[in-house]
């Protein structure tokens, strides 16, 4: 029997969507005010016109940052920092997981303790650096990668997926000849790809957006990821290289920035839908049991 909805539920229910819409509308306000006002003249912008609308529509602030090589050298930072990076860590991160799936493993338990204790207590930030500057690492994107190879709540994440792979595959597997080396590549692997999905999805856009680390290990501007150099177009005010690239009075140091940000944020969020069938399956399927 169909319960019929109360007065209570009704308001609950009104309330509730109420505040998801007007939380959404928060977040959604101000990222259409960065598309408009990429999308607007100069003049617009400096005497307030542009809301979420764009106001004298023009290309020309994307035209400036398009024509900049040095942020062209920076967006070819980070992609190559994204792509070789999530690979390294998708690598490293699913060999460590498959290892700490099977209840055979002796200290199994002691390690995912470590684990956890990692995502508790992180590693101070001058220890960090003296042991990237003994490794000789400073001034390279290995020191953008390499301290984070393996994420303890990726890995987790990892594991309890890998826990919900039938045993009677990967005995299969051995039955036939196979290794742990050849199991995990040809068997796990393959059914793991909601969870690859969701994990890489998680690193992919923890390396498009890193910051804080560059600006620590990196002191050649040729290796700067787009984020440092979003920062100094926006922070600093840099925009003058920007500006000379098209000089038209259209173009406006506000107009640049916006349509760096733009330019800096557009690719990630491309990358969502084409994982977003994958990604929920592995997010849902990673939190029923570890």
């Amino acid at each position: 029997m169909t319960k019929k909805p109360t007065f209570s539920r009704e308001a609950f229910a009104f309330l509730n969507y109420t505040l998801l819409i007007l939380t959404s509308a928060a977040m959604l306000l101000p990222f259409l005010h960065i598309v408009a006002g990429s999308l607007s003249s100069g003049s617009a912008l400096s005497q307030g016109k542009v809301t979420i609308f764009p106001v004298e529509f023009t290309l020309i602030n994307y035209v400036g940052v398009l024509k900049n090589m040095a942020i062209w050298k920076s967006f070819g930072v980070t992609v190559l920092l994204t792509v070789g990076g999530t690979a390294i860590n998708l690598f490293f991160t699913s060999l460590m997981a498959y290892a700490l799936a099977k209840n055979e493993l002796k200290g199994r338990s002691f390690i995912l303790l470590l684990v956890v204790f990692t995502m508790i207590f992180q590693v101070p930030i001058i220890p960090g650096y003296l042991l990237v500057k003994s490794l000789g690492m400073l001034n390279s994107l290995w020191a953008l990668i390499i301290p984070g190879t393996i994420s303890a709540f990726n890995l987790i994440i990892m594991v309890s997926f890998f826990r919900q792979i039938p045993e009677g595959l990967v005995d299969a597997a051995k039955i036939d000849g196979a290794g742990e080396y050849r199991t995990w590549w040809s068997v796990v692997l393959p059914l793991s790809l909601p969870s690859l999905s969701t994990v890489g999805l998680f690193y992919a856009v923890g390396h498009w957006n890193g910051y804080f680390s560059a600006i620590m290990f990196i002191r050649n501007p040729a290796l700067y990821p787009l984020q440092v150099k979003l920062r100094q177009l926006l922070v600093d005010g840099d925009t003058q290289g920007v500006a000379q690239s098209v000089s038209l009075t259209l173009q406006s140091a506000e107009g640049i920035k916006m349509a760096t940000i733009m330019v800096a944020t557009l690719p990630i969020l491309f990358v969502y839908p084409l994982v977003q069938k994958h990604f929920i399956k592995g997010a849902m399927l990673g939190s029923v049991k570890g």
